[in-house]
């Protein structure tokens, strides 16, 4: 196995990862970036995005994380593939191992691994997902592209409460999809979302099929009591059954919460163990935006620099 010393390691890329590293390589750090099994993120899978500030215009999701690697890169940041398979935080220095084969051992550590979507599993919905065919896990982010028309959203819990809200905002109609005779989301949510005239709840409703070759027509869905089905004519497909954290390599150092996302010292990126930082949806389960991704990725590679100038002038690593 492979040894190397850096004095700053990302893992991770996407908006906070890539922001991190802009602003490590700018204070002088030399971050290494390993970008993990998605480069760029959830974004990647993102045709239009239309609300992050700088492009008045819009811009595709691919192109946009391009466009961050491109300007870390400038900067001088090591930006490289690879997957972090294992880590060893115990020690002052933190050990990563990359690819079971590379160990990396590093002053400090920005953990930007994100979160992933949770889906179906349908084909007919990873493959519109996949092409920008009207299949998404935010309605924040998309939902304006269905301005007027009628959509789907699927998920009892508190999450697909808000994006059926956040839809019935400025969407003809939303179906909500609960597989269940009730929801899981908060009372309060719940009454949100029911009080709203064109939201209509389906129970004990399950989804069979995405219709469509290239964009969302239909959604063929199942009551699973009476076993009917029938196809609902919706321009949109919003998945709202939760989020997994990237975390699971992390979890013997890393202090978290019951759903394994990074707990942080409020104000600050800093994790339980000093010199290892978060930024991004790893951390964050309540806006999950690029601009705010962004933003705390730049305060996990100030807190790095600071944590680094601090450890420097007491000698910690001489």
């Amino acid at each position: 196995m492979t040894t190397e010393n850096v004095d700053c390691l990302i893992i991770g890329s996407g908006p906070a990862g890539y922001t991190a590293a802009i602003y490590a390589s700018r204070a002088g750090l030399k971050p290494v970036l390993y970008t993990g099994p998605e480069p760029g993120g959830q974004l990647m899978l993102t045709s239009d995005v239309e609300n992050f500030p700088g492009y008045s215009d819009g811009i595709m999701g691919p192109q946009m994380m391009e466009d961050f690697r491109k300007q870390a890169t400038r900067f001088g940041a090591d930006i490289r593939m690879g997957l972090a398979t294992s880590v060893d935080f115990s020690g002052k220095l933190h050990k990563v191992i990359v690819d079971n084969k590379h160990e990396i051992t590093a002053k400090s550590v920005i953990i930007s691994t994100g979160a992933s979507a949770k889906w179906l599993g349908l084909e007919s919905e990873l493959r519109l997902r996949d092409i920008g065919g009207g299949v998404s896990s935010c309605a924040v982010c998309d939902g304006f592209f269905f301005k007027d028309k009628d959509v789907v959203v699927v998920g009892g819990g508190d999450s697909a409460a808000e994006e059926a809200s956040y839809l019935s905002k400025i969407c003809h109609k939303v179906y909500l999809l609960v597989r269940r005779d009730e929801m899981r989301a908060s009372k309060i949510m719940q009454q949100r979302v029911t009080s709203k005239e064109n939201v209509e709840v389906l129970w004990n409703t399950v989804t069979e099929e995405v219709l469509g070759k290239e964009q969302v027509e239909a959604v063929r869905v199942k009551n699973n009591v009476t076993g009917e089905t029938k196809d609902l004519s919706v321009s949109a497909f919003f998945v709202a059954i939760g989020h997994k954290p990237n975390t699971g390599i992390f979890k013997e150092y890393i202090d978290m919460d019951d759903t394994g996302y990074i707990l942080t010292e409020k104000g600050t990126s800093r994790t339980n163990i000093e010199g290892v930082f978060a930024s991004g949806d790893v951390q964050d389960k309540d806006y999950r935006q690029a601009i705010t991704a962004a933003g705390s990725g730049c305060m996990a590679a100030l807190d790095a620099e600071r944590y680094l100038a601090e450890q420097e002038a007491i000698g910690t690593f001489a």
